[in-house]
């Protein structure tokens, strides 16, 4: 008997969502630290890295790391690790607000954010923002289907540049530059 199993492609989802950080110095980080994310939201993704699709939302952030800030999710250092972190985060508390039941594909170039947040991999670091992180997966998970996939970094697909380019100017307290202005590869 021959069992015909077939991978979604992200073609095959109503939404994509696509997750960076960034980390100015990333090395012997602490609370000081600064460390931002940027979320990418494309409707009618192909997945080919081409930029098809509607990006419908976007939105960036720093990683926050003082417990009694508004918007904490329990990151004690700024890493890139940590914005990583807070960029699946975020992504995940945007879809708890929006309706519907129809499959999300979450891509990423950080393996690490991705096995944490699915719980395929247990924490080593960052264990009470994974904790948190977990928690909005499950959540999510119970009102849809929920995934995420690997992409490389810098290899110039068109959305995951555009989430590192909200994620790196976020960090330099610089402004984002417009879609209609930007370039991809263009931090």
């Amino acid at each position: 008997m021959l069992l015909n199993i077939k991978r979604k492609l992200a073609s095959d989802y109503l939404l994509v969502i696509y997750v960076d950080g960034s980390c100015l110095g990333n090395q012997n980080v602490d609370a000081e630290t600064v460390a931002a994310w940027g979320v990418v939201v494309v409707e009618g993704d192909s997945k080919l890295g081409r930029g098809t699709g509607e990006i419908i939302h976007e939105f960036c952030g720093r990683v926050i790391t003082n417990p009694g800030e508004d918007g904490f999710l329990g990151a004690d250092v700024g890493s890139n690790n940590t914005g990583e972190l807070s960029a699946m985060a975020h992504a995940l508390r945007w879809l708890l607000l929006q309706e519907g039941e129809d499959a999300v594909m979450i891509r990423t170039d950080s393996t690490y954010a991705g096995n944490l947040a699915s719980g395929a991999w247990k924490a080593k670091a960052n264990k009470e923002m994974v904790r948190i992180l977990r928690l909005l997966w499950d959540d999510v998970s119970a009102l849809r289907p929920l995934e995420w996939q690997h992409i490389r970094a810098h290899s110039g697909h068109r959305w995951n540049e555009r989430a590192d380019h909200l994620a790196f100017r976020t960090a330099n307290e610089e402004a984002v530059t417009p879609l209609g202005f930007w370039k991809p590869g263009q931090r």
